[in-house]
Formats: structure tokens, sequence, C-alpha cells
């Protein structure tokens, strides 16, 4: 037989557990993952003939009867496997495409579309755990389907690459239904979860679990309104208990949450829904279809078209006056505060919100307390073409270096001519697409040396590029500095992106030799990690130059405080009056000492001691240490619990990995608790762009160690990341936030800033600034004597233990 046969097998897999799937809803087996295998030549036809039918065995007692075209499959045919497997249907060229059936020797069947040898377009599988119609690609489940398991659970919704992703709706056989978006099989971003009993949360997801706004319901009417953190209360919020009713004010306020996307919108996803159900339902069509047709079947069309058409539905949200029960007038509100689950504070609220403007300050306020760092930059917003030819530019450059071979960085790929223009015009050119910004010149400086810096920290260039450039927008951040930038943070928060001025820049390609082989010398090094730098030019406007960063904050803990750390006493204080928690406090604002485990503490102060000296040498100051703080709940707050731990001399304690306790460790917010470095480091959440070696602990053996928080995954304990520590009180100095003396705290923290070398300019601000305030204590000082004073402060923000003498 001159062609091939390519067949599918393995179609039949196993099944997860009932308790796996209502955890996680991974609807992945092995039926997501077909190996493809591939007959050997048989028979003896010298030439084709043209179409006939007949019949063909081949040696190993397999057959196809059918139109053949010569010796190779060409139509309509049946083919059977020894095993007793058999499909029947369209052929071309020997291989399986068009409309089929395939059974297996198990007993599944599929029915539907193959393309080139493939599952491949819509179809209906039925298995001996689980029953799945709708769109495949190249074997894998992808677009719009609907799959039953074998215990009556059910997921509608959007697949791609063989696993729940997008919006979809996933019902539990016992009643519990989800509405709202996946990612990678889990509940991630905003849905809404209603229980059997009537309970119900709206809000967003992350991992399986409540993380961020939400709004839980009880079935009595009672309702909460507030933030979670990995399922468990965490922040301010507010309570209504039975018999209350959301007031008028409050629903307009949860409306407006809804249109900016803090909460999900229910009008949307139920229109989600439907579309789903709709199109997922009865049997696969059996006409054939072309590219065009596969492209008006795409997942993204088919929720495109719901949700850009909200009107055509005539559906609409119960409007503030909704709802008949009865206002009790003597039950009253309570504004809480929880920490990691714990209540540790509760006011009584005005029930009936006499004062509507009162209660709308209060809610402005609020939704100021709960919105992400930054402000969208949708359409018409005033950075919105600097964002799109930013992320055009990124795309280009990422797409032209990352099939470069990867080789050492030579002098060649530093310095004013390893940078490279491109012309992005409005209507596209032969290596640049159209777009919708106006034409501009991108400039990248020294494409290999940051390519190779991104390597260097495992940053992947797919990753890369979807952060940055996906389908979701950037976030402006207001500038905190003095120096006017404007910085832009990606929607995963995995990378900072900031304005430079000229200066800047020149002082970057100045250094990058020597900062390079820094980060390459010293893996735990604590400077901001750069990994791109570029520069556009409007046809109309002024050059803008930018810097892409880490950012040190991508953590799914609540960063509580955040402080910018000099070393200096002037003007260093925020002048801010309310301060939350994404206000940049200064030395002055600093009233807590943080104790560590004395090894780390050594490393730690080493470490800056090593990245101050480089920055000396480079001629660099008016650098910082940027401090994030996350509080956990205080101690006596906590439930007792009864099983004993040995601590280290920090106070952290310690918990052996074969303790049978350490479930129980799970269920209650215990604090910190360390344990040994597992052998699944699937387990274990890394920080962002990290690169640098395992932190280990001298009171465990120095061994290396992990943080454990209830209710989250393991963290991987690394210098300046996920770092346990206790928070002391500095005597004399008043808690005006918090209200206890000593916390838990997980740390993280690096310098920034480092591109301001001590130049002309500097030395005369210097001079003035002397005359005027103590010398000593002004920010713009000679780079030795700033790290000198730099060190020196930070060695007392990290005081040594006393009990480590």
């Amino acid at each position: 037989m001159s062609g091939t046969v390519t067949i599918v097998d393995n179609l039949d897999g196993g099944t997860l557990s009932s308790a796996e799937r209502t955890q996680s809803l991974d609807a992945n087996s092995n039926i997501d993952h077909l190996s493809i295998l591939t007959n050997g030549e048989a028979g003896h036809s010298s030439e084709i003939v043209g179409f006939r039918a007949g019949e063909l065995l081949l040696s190993n007692g397999e057959s196809y009867s059918g139109s053949l075209l010569g010796d190779i499959p060409e139509g309509q045919g049946t083919y059977v496997w020894s095993d007793g497997g058999v499909y029947e249907g369209e052929w071309r060229r020997g291989v399986r495409n068009g409309i089929g059936k395939m059974r297996w020797h198990s007993g599944a069947m599929y029915e539907g579309e193959f393309s080139g040898g493939y599952i491949h377009g819509t179809g209906t599988y039925i298995g001996s755990d689980k029953t799945y119609k709708g769109r495949w690609r190249l074997n894998l489940k992808h677009g719009l389907g609907y799959q039953v398991y074998r215990n009556g659970d059910i997921f509608e919704g959007s697949w791609i690459q063989g696993t729940p992703e997008g919006p979809g709706k996933y019902t539990w056989d016992n009643g519990n239904v989800y509405l709202g978006n996946m990612r990678g099989g889990t509940k991630s971003g905003k849905g809404t979860l209603t229980w059997i009993t009537g309970d119900s949360f709206e809000g967003s997801w992350l991992n399986g679990m409540m993380h961020g706004l939400g709004v839980y319901t009880w079935s009595d009417g009672g309702c909460y309104v507030g933030t979670w953190t990995a399922g468990l209360k965490d922040g301010k919020g507010t309570f209504y208990p039975r018999g209350n009713r959301l007031p008028t004010v409050q629903e307009i306020y949860l409306s407006a949450l809804r249109k900016r996307g803090l909460l999900p919108d229910l009008r949307k996803q139920k229109q989600v829904g439907d579309v789903i159900i709709g199109q997922s339902q009865g049997p696969p069509q059996s006409s054939r279809r072309n590219v065009s047709l596969e492209r008006r079947w795409s997942l993204e069309v088919s929720i495109e078209k719901v949700i850009g058409h909200d009107s055509a539905f005539g559906l609409t949200e119960p409007g503030p006056e909704s709802g008949d029960k009865e206002v009790n007038s003597k039950i009253p509100i309570l504004e809480r505060e929880y920490m990691q689950g714990v209540l540790i504070s509760e006011l009584v609220l005005d029930n009936m919100f006499s004062s509507t403007s009162r209660t709308a300050r209060r809610l402005q306020r609020k939704l100021k307390e709960i919105k992400r760092p930054g402000e969208a930059i949708i359409k018409g917003h005033r950075s919105y073409d600097l964002m799109l030819s930013l992320q055009l530019g990124i795309r280009y450059t990422v797409g032209k270096i990352t099939p470069v071979q990867g080789r050492e960085v030579r002098t060649s790929d530093f310095g004013a001519k390893a940078s490279f223009w491109m012309d992005f015009p409005k209507e596209g050119s032969q290596l640049t697409p159209t777009h919708q910004s106006e034409d501009f010149k991108w400039k990248d400086y020294c494409p290999m040396v940051f390519r190779n810096l991104r390597d260097m920290f495992k940053i992947d260039a797919a990753d890369y590029m979807m952060s940055i450039c996906g389908n979701d927008t950037l976030r402006e951040l207001s500038s905190p500095g003095k120096s006017g930038s404007v910085f832009f943070l990606s929607q995963d928060d995995r990378f900072m992106i900031k304005t430079l001025r000229r200066s800047e820049v020149k002082v970057l390609l100045r250094m990058l030799p020597d900062y390079h082989h820094h980060v390459k010398s010293y893996e735990n090094t604590l400077i901001t990690k750069f990994f791109g730098l570029h520069r556009i030019k409007p046809s109309s406007g002024q050059k803008f130059r930018f810097v892409v960063m880490g950012n040190m904050f991508c953590t799914e803990l609540r960063i509580h405080r955040r402080f910018d750390l000099k070393g200096s006493s002037l003007g260093r204080s925020s002048d801010k009056i309310e301060i939350d928690e994404n206000t940049t406090l200064k030395d002055l604002d600093l009233n807590y000492s943080f104790y560590l485990e004395p090894s780390w503490r050594e490393s730690l102060l080493k470490q800056i001691e090593i990245d101050s000296k480089f920055l000396e040498a480079q001629h660099i100051m008016d650098y910082s240490l940027l401090l994030g703080v996350h509080y956990r709940a205080p101690k006596h707050l906590r439930p007792l619990t009864s099983y004993n731990r040995s601590t280290n001399r920090d106070g952290l304690p310690i918990l052996a990995e074969e303790d049978p306790l350490e479930d129980e460790v799970l269920n209650y917010p215990q604090g910190l608790v360390l344990v040994p470095r597992g052998d699944d480091d699937n387990s274990v959440v890394l920080g962002p762009h990290v690169r640098g070696s395992r932190l280990r602990a001298s009171s465990a053996g120095d061994e290396e160690v992990d943080l454990l928080l209830p209710g989250t995954a393991r963290l991987q304990i690394q210098l300046g990341v996920n770092m346990p520590s206790r928070a002391e009180l500095i005597p004399g100095k008043q808690e005006k936030e918090m209200f206890h003396e000593v916390y838990d705290v997980v740390l993280y923290l690096g310098i920034i800033d480092i591109l301001q070398d001590y130049n002309m300019t500097k030395r005369i601000e210097h001079a003035y600034k002397s005359l005027q305030f103590d010398s000593l204590s002004i920010s713009v000082v000679d780079p030795t004597f700033y790290s000198h004073r730099f060190l020196e402060f930070i060695q007392k923000v990290f005081p040594p233990n006393a009990t480590s003498g």
C-alpha cells in the first residue's frame, strides 16, 4: 500500500475521583492526550489507475474496505483494527478526513469530524467515564463543549487544549452550580457559585478558591460584601444580617462594581451560559465545514457576539427598588475587618443609612480600598495609543529575537550600535501588521542582552508576550516618587513598565555590561531585574523611553504595607492623611523592626552590601530598598490547637514533613509554619522570575524549608521572596493603622531606582541643600557615603534576635 493509514487509539482513559473534581473541576483524562499510530506499507500496487471499490488486507490482521484511489483510501470506507476497533467514514489520501464514526475495543465511541487523521471539528465522544459533545482541535477538546462525567457532574463552556478555560458553567451532581470563568480547569476569575442550600458567592476566584472582592449571600437573605484571600475573609467588609435589605446606595455601589469589572456581571454570565448550552447540546452536524466556518464556530466569536450586544437579549438588572422584603430597622448593619479569616474589629453602622451623602462617601472610599492598583487603560484613555504601540513593538522584538539561537553575549551586543529601528506605519508593511495607533518608530536597545537576561531568569518568551501584549490591557499606576515617571503594570502583575528620562537610558546603557555580569555572578541579587529597553517615537508627539522590569510584589498574598527606604531623614515621611495598601510609606513612617532567622539575616545583609558596593562602583546614588509586608493574624486571635511544634530561635514554628497532624494545620489560621522542603516541587509556589537558591533554616538542621500558610500552597522561601519574619513595634512609636505590637509577617523586598548617577547636577544640589539642612540627613550625597548610610539603616530595620547571641 503506497499510502499510510493514520489511526487514533487509547481514547478511553481513566477518571478523576469525585473529590478531586469537586475541588479543582479538573476535566483532564487520557482522552485529552491521544496517541497517533501509523501503519506501515502493505500491498503491491504499482500505479494509480483511478477510483475503485475494493478491500485491503494488511499483514497484521487489520483491513480496509471501501473506496480506493489506486491503493490509497479515498472517499467512504471502513477500517478494522486487529483488536476490534472500527472506523467508518470519509478518507482523503489515506487518512481519516471528513465525517466519520470511531468505535474502540473498550466500547468508547466518537462520531463527528476528522481532519488529517485527527479528531478535529465538531463531534461527540461517549466513553465509560464521560460524554463530551462539542469542538475539537488535533485530538483535544478545544472550543465550546458540553461534558457529562460518570458521577453526573456537568461542565458546559469553553475548552482550550483539552482543559476548561474561559467562560463556562459547572453543575455538580448534588445541584451546586458555578457560572463564570475557568483557568486551567479550576475556578479562576469572575464567577458565581450557588449552593443547593441557597447560599451563593459572587466575586473573584483564584485556583478554585474565593480570592478578591465578592458578595456572599445566605439563603435567609443576609449577605457579606468584602474581600477574600485564598478562601478566607481578609480585609474590610460589610455584613447585612437576616431581615435587612441592601439599601439603594449599596445596590448602586454593587452595580458600579459589576460595570467596572470588579464583580461578575450576572447578566452577561447568563447570556454566555445560554449560548454555550444552546450550541453544545444536540448531535453534531454532518455537513462538512471549511476554515471560515470553523472561525465562526470559535469560542472567541461566540462569546463576543453575546457580550457585544447586551440589549439584544432584553435582559435587565434588578433595579435599586427590587426586592419586596420588609426591612427590620432594629437589626444593625456591621462593618467588619478580618485578617486571614479571623475577625479583628467590628463597628455598628446605622442600618437605615439616614445620610445618603455620608453613605455615598463611605462606599466611594470602600471602592478605592478594594480596587486593584492602577487604572485600566481602555479605549479613550490618555495612554491608550501609547500602550498599543508598546505592545506592538514588544511583540515584534520578542518575535524577532526568539528564533535566533541562544548564545553568550558579546561585546558587540552592548552599546548604541546594538540598537535597532523599525517603522510601524498604521497601514502596515511587509514586516509589521496594520494597527489602530498612529504611525510610530520603534527602537530596541541591546535585544540580545535583554533576551539573555530573560533566559537567565527563566522567563518564557511566549509567557512574556502574553503577559504584556495579550488580550488584557495594561494598568497605569500613579508615580509615588518625584521623577514624574509613568508606570504600567501587566494584568497578571508579573511585569512593571516604567518611562525613563534620556539621562537614565544613558546610565543604563553605560552600566549594562557590568549589570549583566553582576546579576549573572550573584543569583540572589536584590537589584531590580531589567528585561527590555525600548523607545517609541510617534509621528506627532514626544519620544517615550521604557524599561520593562520584574514586579517584586507579584504574589497571591496581600501586601498590607509597602515602604521605600533610603536611610535619609529629610522629607522621608508620607504626606498622605489616609493610608491604604497602595500607599508607599517612607523611612520615618516605619514603626516596626523585622526579626529574621539568624542565617537569613546574615545572607540578606551580605547581599545588600554586595549590591550597594556594585552601585557605588557605578557612581549610583538615591536608590531604595522597596519593602512589602504581608501581616498574618495576631497570635492571640488565632484558634487554639493541640498539636506540638518545635520553634526556631526566631519564634517561627517548625513542623516535620511526616507529622500526621499537618493536615490540621491547613484547617486553621496558624500564622507561619516552616516545613522541610518536599520532593514534589509542583506543589510549591515559586516567586515570579526568581533565580536564586532556596533558604535553609539553621533551626531545621540547616535544611531547605518552605513556608506553609493556611488556605494556600507551600511557598518557596528565597532571599527577598516569601521571607517569614516577626515584626515588633519599635518602642516609642505609636502604631496608627494596625492594632498590635507583634505580628508574624511575610516579606518581599528588593533594591530599586538604580539609574541615578552622581552627576554635576546632583553635586550642585548636594552643595545647596547642605547649606540649608544637615548634610547627613539629605538624600543627595556622595555614592560612597550613600552606600554606607544605606547599609547601616537596613541593619537597624532587620536587627539581630536577642536570643541569637
